[in-house]
C-alpha cells in the first residue's frame, strides 16, 4: 500500500486503480481510437463475446464511431474517464454527464473483456460516483440499460441502484448506435443516491 493519503474520494479510487496496476486519466482527443476500440471490444462483435457485458446478441454493427466519441468529449457538461492498464491499453471508460436537478448521468461504462473480473468495473463505478458527487455536487447518478441485459441490471441494483419505472425508446433506425437483432428493445432507467 502507498503512504500517499488522498486528498478526496476520488484521489483515493484513484489510488486504488494504480496500487492495482491501472492508471486512470481524462479521455482527451489523443485517445479516441483506444476508447473506440475499448467500447467495441466490450459490446459488440465476437471479442465482445469474451465477457460477460456483451450486446452482440441483441445488436451488430457499431456501438460508437470516432466522430461520435468526439462529439461526446467536446460536451461542455460532460466528462469522460480512461482506465488503461500498466502497458498501457485502455481497459476501462465512463461518461458521465453533469446534474440535472442534482442528479447526475452516468452512461457507456465500459470494460474490455481483458480487464473484466479483475475489478476494474466495481473501480470505475466507485470512482464514477464519488467524481459526481465531488466535482458537481450530485445526489444521485441516473442510467439507462438495455431491457434484455438482466444480467447487468441485477449487477447495477446489487450495487443500489433501482428501477425507477421509466423506460426510453431504443433509437431504431439510427445505425449509428447499432443494428438490432430483436425488435423490443428499450431502455429501463435505473438510479442510485449517492447521499
Amino acid at each position: 500500500m502507498s503512504s500517499y493519503a488522498p486528498a478526496t474520494m476520488v484521489d483515493a479510487h484513484k489510488l486504488i486503480l494504480h496500487e492495482t496496476g491501472f492508471e486512470v486519466s481524462e479521455l482527451s482527443l489523443d485517445d479516441i481510437d483506444d476508447y473506440v476500440e475499448l467500447v467495441a471490444s466490450a459490446y459488440r462483435g465476437e471479442p465482445s463475446k469474451q465477457g460477460w457485458t456483451t450486446e452482440a446478441d441483441l445488436l451488430s454493427g457499431q456501438r460508437l464511431d470516432a466522430d461520435m466519441a468526439r462529439e461526446m468529449l467536446a460536451e461542455p457538461d460532460a466528462s469522460m474517464i480512461l482506465v488503461r492498464s500498466a502497458e498501457g491499453q485502455a481497459v476501462g471508460s465512463v461518461y458521465l454527464r453533469e446534474p440535472v436537478d442534482g442528479i447526475a448521468y452516468l452512461g457507456v461504462l465500459a470494460v474490455s473483456p481483458l480487464g473484466q473480473g479483475q475489478g476494474v468495473g466495481s473501480a470505475l463505478m466507485n470512482l464514477a460516483e464519488a467524481w459526481v458527487i465531488e466535482r458537481w455536487g450530485a445526489h444521485s447518478l441516473r442510467m439507462s440499460v438495455i431491457n434484455k441485459r438482466a444480467e447487468l441490471i441485477a449487477y447495477y441494483e446489487r450495487r443500489g441502484y433501482e428501477r425507477t419505472g421509466e423506460v426510453e425508446p431504443f433509437p431504431y433506425g439510427d445505425d449509428r448506435f447499432g443494428v438490432p437483432l430483436v425488435d423490443d428493445l428499450e431502455f429501463v432507467v435505473l438510479v442510485k443516491p449517492l447521499t
